[in-house]
């Protein structure tokens, strides 16, 4: 039986609050919603691919890490041949502009979103969708932690 080697992909899922309601950024390519994520380049620390990725995908800079550098990964997939590991940030940017990829010679993303986590569990795989479980779980956790 062969070993198979298990690529890295990085991303993050960017929130932002309007109307008192977390919003999601989701990118489409073809019929297909996610997160903003590319593969961990050799040599690359995972949080700091995520952040370029999102950058280059979205043009999102300045992203705050309120969570700290919490993460969560996917099970394997693509015939059990990648991982996608996720991180949690904020943006206070609304506007988003999905720019030409110089290998593709046009953007990697058809279209993005900011949603609900509502609208984006109608959106999404079951792979990304437990990543939205994921964060809506951070983002609407409660300390149960008792002060005495």
């Amino acid at each position: 039986m062969e070993d198979k080697e298990i690529v890295l992909s990085a991303g993050i899922v960017v929130v932002r609050r309007a109307d008192s309601t977390w919003h999601y950024l989701l990118l489409r390519a073809f019929s297909y919603w996610d997160f903003p994520k590319g593969l961990v380049e050799e040599g690359e620390d995972p949080l700091t691919g995520a952040i370029r990725e999102t950058e280059e995908e979205t043009t999102l800079k300045d992203l705050t890490f309120r969570w700290g550098h919490v993460f969560q990964e996917t099970k394997p997939y693509n015939q059990g041949r990648k991982i996608a590991r996720y991180y949690l940030a904020e943006s206070t940017r609304n506007a988003v502009a999905l720019p030409i990829s110089e290998e593709l010679g046009k953007p990697e993303h058809d279209e993005y979103r900011w949603v609900t986590y509502d609208d984006g569990s109608k959106l999404v795989s079951e792979r990304v969708q437990a990543i939205l479980d994921w964060a809506q779980g951070k983002l609407t956790h409660r300390s149960t932690k008792v002060v005495r």
